[in-house]
């Protein structure tokens, strides 16, 4: 089967990105003075995430000095609720390849999953606190503010939901996605965060917001009391500087997908598909017909979840999963879907073979195609030949140069994104 040629596109963003991490960390944190709060030698618990955060060894490391300099005694502990397989020795391995240790770091990190009670919500939602950070003196959430991959909201991923969902660990998360399939996530979310609020362990938290470019664009030191509005704020904000594919395809080619790339593996609003496989379910986002992923990021640990919304993988991306860490992740969201088998054959030009014939078109030279490394990059992308008219009428996209569908001798394509 023959295959148009690609252009490659640099889509341009405004640079919103920050030039001093530790500067504008420090100078954000000061100017909230979390430390005034507290009495000098207090425990201080950072809960740190699980997600590919730009930064997130110079941001944690900058707040762990900051408490130093104060005089308290901080120390890390993951709140990433079931990832990393729902384990202590996971979770502290997520922590452990985005840099943050005890030794990069200079504080303990902490990682358990037992939990303490911290009482039900009106709505009869039983809250969790990891034990660890509950015995802190106070608790601070580090964490990025986006849109969720799942539902619009006033609240979505970021400092409530790290309170509520990965301060739970296992035991909160499954609690609370549970009650989702009543309330819907983001009032659980809200509901369970304003308990954790009102237990008084929270000093306040430090907000990452990232531009289109996946820079480091604010940080955002929020008082405790304060935390739900700014955070409905910085939502707002962030949502303004979304980064999106420039044109619907037939079929969009995903280099890797991953937990660290996104919750869902690969970020909804971007493939425009749901994480239990609806197709092109958001508004104003481009229409992906098929979506065709090649592999598994390494950095997912085994984590497949997300792979139910791909039409067609490799057998690679499938025989790298590890099946229970996916499995303790779906069940915990409740999102079985995530987990559903693809079509898969051994080589990508077989996959493209098999899904080409797929969206309605008889001739594969009119078939539209698009590329991208990932969900989080989409500054440089691939789009097929037949779409330059499209590429040309939009002034952020730039042509860099063309390329082909070039496979290897084992029928497998070589990423034009590596450099």
């Amino acid at each position: 089967m023959q295959f148009p040629r690609l252009l490659l596109v640099r889509q341009s963003f405004p640079n919103r990105a920050i030039p001093d991490i530790a500067a504008e960390a420090r100078r954000q944190l000061s100017a909230a003075d979390f430390a005034g709060r507290l009495k000098p030698g207090a425990r201080v618990a950072i809960g740190v995430g699980s997600r590919g955060i730009h930064n997130l060894a110079a941001i944690v490391g900058s707040v762990v000095r900051y408490w130093k300099d104060a005089g308290m005694r901080p120390f890390l502990f993951p709140a990433m609720g079931s990832h990393g397989a729902a384990t202590a020795e996971g979770q502290a391995d997520v922590l452990a390849h985005y840099g943050v240790t005890e030794a990069s770091m200079g504080c303990p990190v902490v990682s358990r999953l037992d939990v303490i009670s911290l009482g039900k919500t009106a709505q009869g939602i039983e809250v969790f606190m990891d034990r660890a950070a509950s015995e802190a003196d106070a608790v601070m959430p580090v964490n990025r503010v986006k849109w969720h991959t799942d539902f619009e909201g006033g609240i979505e991923s970021g400092l409530f939901k790290m309170m509520a969902i990965g301060m739970g660990k296992l035991a909160g998360a499954k609690g609370y996605h549970t009650h989702a399939y009543k309330m819907g996530l983001e009032a659980v979310v809200t509901s369970a965060g304003r308990q954790v609020l009102a237990s008084g362990k929270i000093v306040g938290g430090l907000a990452i917001l990232e531009d289109a470019n996946h820079d480091t664009a604010k940080l955002d030191a929020i008082p405790a009391e304060d935390l739900e509005r700014r955070e409905r704020e910085d939502l707002a904000l962030v949502k303004t500087w979304m980064a999106k594919i420039p044109t619907g395809v037939d079929i969009l080619v995903v280099d890797e997908m991953g937990k660290d790339i996104s919750g869902t593996g690969m970020d909804t609003k971007v493939v425009n598909r749901s994480v239990i496989g609806a197709y092109n379910p958001w508004p104003n986002t481009p229409v992906i017909r098929r979506i065709f992923v090649r592999d598994l990021s390494p950095t997912s640990y085994g984590n497949g979840l997300g792979i139910g919304m791909a039409d067609i993988a490799t057998d690679r991306l499938v025989d790298a999963i590890d099946w229970e860490a996916t499995a303790v992740n779906v069940l915990t969201s409740t999102s079985l879907g995530g987990a559903h088998t693809p079509l898969h054959y051994p080589t990508d030009r077989v996959c493209l073979e098999r899904i080409t014939p797929t969206v309605g078109k008889f001739d594969p030279s009119d078939v539209t195609f698009g590329w991208i490394r990932n969900t989080l990059e989409l500054t440089r992308l691939a789009l097929s030949e037949n779409l330059r008219a499209e590429i040309e009428r939009n002034p952020a996209l730039a042509i860099e140069g063309e390329t082909a569908f070039a496979f290897d001798a084992q029928g497998n394509l070589s990423t034009p994104f590596r450099s």
